[in-house]
């Protein structure tokens, strides 16, 4: 794509997680193209995306303080990202789950978005999501303020994307609902051949997520305190201490891993459990590439990656006891979960198979979009 001088969007480089992981790949189909973001943290992910390949918003002169306190930003997002200058590039392509795509360019300039989700805090889980941050009258007055503020800037914000791709079916259908724009569904590219399956295990179930409300790593942890079964969760985030203090002892916390380290407890797992909505999963999927069974809460992107009765199983609620069931299913059937079989479905996601579509996807839209100004 000489002379089209594409440029990409992310919201925050702040962390390596699955739309960083996205980004990085698009960011290696694109060498050239500069990375603008609303913040950067070159300790947290220099490694994947280098200071000199990065530019930045107003938003990163703010105080450290500031900065991990993102929510905080969050009025502010929309003009840091219309600020960007791209009025030098041919191609945008946006990796966003809420401000990147809002970015202003020229019309003869195609934009692209591959949307991770569209905006579910403002949109569909706003109510729970205004529940989780625990704040009384007046704060929640604010944060309604705020939201349709943001609600209205997002809507508008989606007519500026030309074209959009979804990470899922279930992401298909929410641009579909809340900006209702057509989209096409590629899949994030997942690195199964860094992972080797096996069936050997360490007689432990796994959690890879950040700690966050949403994950429902709550009600995990309660049902493995009732079962009594060993369970280690890997990663870090603001419920930590929470989930600490309601976990028994045969629930541990690792904290942040290297992914070597991931992959390690991946192979060594009995089994995965996934216990909140997602729309698509990376974890679940890296599970399956070291042909380990996964328990999903049945919606979201699982719906579509993971195989009852092949590769997993489900439980309909997220609900302590459902999940505890989903558990008692996974053990009863273990004789008959094929890792081979696992592996191949994990397959189906990889990174090739998402760079191939990726570049087809652009190539064909920059020709169609390209011929209007011929």
């Amino acid at each position: 794509m000489e002379n089209r001088k594409p440029v990409l969007v992310h919201e925050y480089l702040t962390r390596l997680g699955g739309a960083e992981r996205v980004l990085a790949r698009i960011a290696h189909l694109f060498p050239e193209a500069p990375i603008y973001t609303l913040l950067y943290s070159e300790q947290k992910t220099g490694s994947v995306f280098p200071r000199s390949r990065v530019k930045t918003s107003f938003l990163q002169r703010f105080p450290r303080f500031l900065q991990k306190r993102v929510k905080f930003l969050a009025p502010l997002c929309p003009s840091a990202v219309e600020a960007f200058d791209l009025s030098k590039h041919r191609l945008v392509i946006s990796s966003s789950n809420s401000f990147a795509k809002g970015v202003i360019i020229k019309p003869q300039t195609m934009h692209v978005c591959y949307c991770h989700a569209p905006s579910t805090f403002v949109w569909d889980v706003f109510h729970s999501y205004r529940k989780d941050q625990r704040k009384g009258g007046i704060m929640n007055f604010g944060i309604n303020l705020v939201a349709h503020y943001l609600r209205q800037w997002d809507r508008q914000a989606a007519d500026r994307v030309d074209y959009f791709i979804a990470n899922s079916q279930t992401t298909q259908k929410r641009i579909q609902k809340f900006y209702r724009r057509d989209s096409e569904v590629i899949y994030p590219p997942v690195d199964v051949a860094r992972i080797t399956p096996t069936r050997e295990n360490d007689g432990f179930f796994l959690i890879v997520s950040q700690l966050t409300p949403y994950k429902r790593i709550d009600i995990a942890v309660e049902a493995f305190n009732k079962l009594g079964l060993p369970l280690v969760v890997v990663g870090d985030g603001p419920e930590r201490k929470r989930l600490e203090k309601m976990a028994a002892s045969n629930v541990t916390f690792t904290g942040f891993l290297t992914d070597e380290e991931v992959v390690d407890y991946y192979q060594r797992c009995r089994g995965f459990v996934f216990a909140g909505s997602d729309d698509f999963g990376i974890a679940p999927v890296e599970a399956m590439a070291a042909g380990k069974p996964v328990l999903a809460y049945r919606d979201g992107g699982a719906t579509e990656t993971v195989i009852e009765g092949v590769t997993g199983e489900f439980f309909d609620a997220p609900i302590v006891e459902l999940l505890a069931d989903g558990v008692r299913r996974m053990l009863e059937n273990e004789s008959g979960y094929d890792p081979e079989t696992i592996r191949a479905q994990a397959e189906k996601f990889s990174a090739e198979e998402f760079d191939r579509q990726i570049q087809e996807y652009i190539e064909r839209a920059y020709t169609e979009y390209s011929a209007q100004y011929e």
